[in-house]
C-alpha cells in the first residue's frame, strides 16, 4: 500500500513500515496525511500477520504539526473540531494497536509532530533531532499534544515545554522520558533493528495482551489495576506460548514458540 503521503510496507518478519512521505510539507498533519495514516494504521490492526510498526519520516522534519497555514484559512469552529477529532482518532488508533509502534525520528518533531513521538509505544531518535510543543510561540497551547506529553515526561518538564514553545534536543529528550534511545544519524535504522529484533523474538499474544493492559491500567485506581493485571497474566498463562515457555524454562531449554 502507498499513495503520495504515507507508504505502508511489510517484510518476511511482520515488521510493518510506515513512512510519512510529504517532506516538501514538512510532513505536516494536514486532514488529507491525517486520512492516510489512518488508512495505514487501519490496516496494520487487521494484519494478524504484523508483529511490530515502525514510523518512520522522509525528509529533514519529522512531522512538523498541524499546518497553521491551512488552518488559518478556514474561521469555523465546526472545521477546527472535526481536524482535532481526526488526529486524536488516529493516535489512539496507535495505542490501540495489537502491536508495538516505534517511532524513527529523524528530524524536528514539534507541536502534533512531537504529541505522535509521545504517542508511539518506543521512540528512537537521531542525536540531530529536535522537539518542540511550539504551538504557543503562534498563540495557540498545544492542548491534544500535552495528554501524551504529560503521561510520558515529568509535569514540570512538561510544562516548561508547552509554556514557552521552545525547542529541546534529542538528549534532553531521552533524559525527560519522551526517547528510548538517542543514536548517532548514521546509526539510526540499527538503534530501530535492536529494538524491533527484540519484539519480533517475543511471542505475539503475551506482546499484544501486554501493551493492552499497560495503557488499561495506567488510568486505574491501584486496586483496580491489580485485579486487571492479575486476569490477564492468568489469562496469558492459557496461552500456547505461555505453556511452551515455562515448560523450556523447566527443562533449561530455549523455547520454540509457535
Amino acid at each position: 500500500m502507498s499513495d503520495s503521503l504515507v507508504q505502508l510496507s511489510q517484510d518476511e518478519r511482520g515488521v510493518a513500515r510506515i513512512t510519512l512521505s510529504d517532506a516538501q510539507r514538512f510532513n505536516a498533519l494536514s486532514s488529507e496525511m491525517l486520512m492516510a495514516l489512518q488508512s495505514a494504521l487501519d490496516a496494520v490492526a487487521k494484519d494478524e500477520q504484523a508483529r511490530v510498526v515502525v514510523l518512520a519520516a522522509q525528509g529533514k522534519a519529522f512531522c512538523a504539526g498541524h499546518n497553521l497555514k491551512d488552518m488559518a484559512a478556514h474561521t469555523e469552529l465546526a472545521y477546527y473540531q472535526q481536524l482535532f477529532a481526526q488526529c486524536s482518532r488516529m493516535m489512539l488508533s496507535i495505542q490501540k494497536l495489537p502491536v508495538p509502534v516505534i517511532a524513527r525520528v529523524q528530524g524536528i518533531a514539534t507541536a502534533a509532530g512531537c504529541q505522535l513521538v509521545a504517542q508511539c509505544d518506543l521512540a528512537v531518535a537521531s542525536s540531530e533531532a529536535r522537539f518542540a510543543t511550539s504551538g504557543i510561540q503562534y498563540g495557540l497551547f498545544c492542548s491534544t499534544p500535552s495528554v501524551p506529553l504529560v503521561r510520558n515526561m515529568p509535569i514540570k518538564q512538561s510544562m516548561e515545554m508547552l509554556l514557552t514553545g521552545e525547542f529541546i534536543d534529542a538528549q534532553t529528550a531521552l533524559h525527560y522520558g519522551l526517547l528510548n534511545r538517542v543514536v548517532e544519524p548514521e546509526r539510526l535504522d540499527a538503534g530501530v533493528e535492536e529494538l524491533v529484533s527484540a519484539i519480533v523474538s517475543k511471542p505475539r499474544v503475551a506482546i499484544r495482551m501486554g501493551k493492552e493492559l499497560v495503557y488499561r491500567q495506567r488510568e486505574m485506581g491501584l486496586e483496580s489495576a491489580y485485579q486487571l493485571a492479575g486476569q490477564t497474566m492468568a489469562t496469558n498463562m492459557l496461552d500456547a506460548d505461555a505453556q511452551e515457555g515455562a515448560q523450556a524454562f523447566a527443562q533449561k531449554r530455549r523455547p520454540r514458540w509457535r
